[in-house]
């Protein structure tokens, strides 16, 4: 189970344990992270779990689908680093891995 960073909109910092092939949204909902709503439940057309990803690990992730792109483009808090955390896979690659939650739009 690789071990996840994750920041809130606040700053602060708790690492978690992610189950290895769910989604990193269901990992961050699960760990209690209530700023992450998640509203579609992972089907990618609410753009809800937006996330920044520290760039270091932005190889390590699968590319982006032109739906996840489209819907990041309706945010207004969109930056280089935006995914959306339901279209990210857990993989043991991830460990250490460091995100933050977007603000919400």
């Amino acid at each position: 189970m690789p071990k996840i960073n994750v920041a809130t909109r606040a700053g602060l910092v708790s690492e978690i344990d992610a189950k290895t092939g769910g989604s990193l949204m269901e990992a961050i909902r699960d760990a209690g992270f209530d700023e992450l709503l998640a509203l579609c439940g992972g089907c990618c057309s609410c753009a809800t779990c937006h996330i920044y990803v520290d760039p270091a690990f932005a190889p390590l992730l699968p590319a982006m689908s032109g739906d996840e792109d489209d819907l990041l483009d309706s945010s207004t808090h969109r930056k280089p680093e935006s995914r959306l955390s339901c279209q990210i896979s857990v993989t043991d690659a991830l460990e250490g891995l460091k995100i933050t939650i977007a603000p919400e739009d």
